[in-house]
């Protein structure tokens, strides 16, 4: 899944990996997410904190679409 930071500051999920800005990738598990955020890693590699409302609604889509992931490492990304 593709995080993106646009050039207007906002920062959003990038479900095409197309939009213009500064992206960062992080795998469809909870567990990375969660790890993702604790040690600050997302914030980082976009340079932008990131939103509280973003992060409810990541851990709402990755925990209701993890039962709908596709197998093995690189079909979660």
């Amino acid at each position: 899944m593709r995080l993106v930071r646009t050039p207007d500051g906002t920062v959003t999920v990038d479900p095409t990996g197309r939009l213009a800005g500064r992206g960062a990738y992080i795998c469809r598990a909870e567990a990375c997410l969660d790890k993702a955020i604790a040690k600050g890693a997302l914030s980082r590699a976009l340079r932008a904190p990131l939103p509280a409302d973003l992060r409810a609604s990541l851990a709402g889509s990755i925990s209701s679409s993890s039962t709908d992931a596709e197998g093995g490492p690189r079909g979660q990304e």
